[in-house]
């Protein structure tokens, strides 16, 4: 998907175009009923058969990050299959785990990254994931969106996710204006209730994938196509 960045100008002529909190209510409940039909995210399936739900989620989704989801769902459940413990992980050989999670994109760096993570998970946290953001992000190769991932997947805490769905469908509502998923994150604290924090993620994402594609989206197949003001977008079906 193709977009514009506005003018100060311009955003001011848009305001009045963009989604207020209401109409996302409205948005999100048709959306919540409508995914139930569609594909879920490669991690949500990895999370709801694990045996160690945050340990899993951290895992698959550090797997997740630039790779299709089929691959991730694959790979990940072939790495758990043999090491599905900290424990098991750090003591795999890295030419190992990379044999394992082939294809998914930078399988060298991931590797490393995880053996190195479980170790500082045995050493510093008796084996278990931390349930703080802050603790989360001093973990190799976890970043914003994988330690929010962990916490509200994982074990069910609030935060928000914001994936380059997440980013790119929150913009095209005009429910925030900005330019990097970063950016979104904090936007969205200050302005979604809280109550949708642990599904906008998962929402988003299952729609960005089946139906608000990123190349020329089903904007006529959409059953909120009337809440959405298609900010930005240059190109729809």
């Amino acid at each position: 998907m193709k977009y514009f960045w506005p003018s100060a100008v311009s955003r001011h002529r848009l305001y009045n175009q963009m989604m207020d909190t209401d109409t996302l209510n409205k948005a999100l409940r048709k959306l919540k009923k409508e995914i139930q039909n569609w594909k879920v995210p490669a991690v949500g399936n990895i999370a709801e058969r694990a045996i160690d739900r945050p340990f899993e989620t951290l895992v698959s989704t550090i797997l997740s990050l630039r790779t299709k989801d089929e691959v991730t769902e694959t790979a990940s459940r072939r790495l758990l299959a043999k090491a599905d413990t900290p424990k098991l992980l750090a003591s795999m050989p890295v030419e190992k785990i990379e044999r394992l999670i082939y294809p998914v994109g930078f399988y060298h760096t991931k590797a490393r990254h995880l053996v190195e993570m479980c170790t500082i998970l045995l050493e510093k946290h008796k084996g278990a994931v931390p349930r703080a953001m802050d603790e989360l992000l001093a973990l190799p190769g976890v970043g914003r969106k994988t330690a929010n991932l962990v916490l509200t997947v994982g074990f069910g805490d609030y935060g928000i996710c914001v994936d380059t769905h997440v980013h790119r469908i929150s913009n095209l509502w005009g429910y925030v204006a900005t330019k990097t998923p970063e950016e979104t994150e904090f936007a969205l604290r200050k302005k979604l209730p809280k109550r949708h924090w642990k599904t906008f993620n998962d929402i988003l994402v299952t729609f960005g994938q089946n139906l608000c594609v990123p190349v020329s989206p089903w904007c006529s197949k959409c059953s909120i196509s009337s809440y959405c003001p298609r900010i930005g977008l240059k190109r729809h079906r």
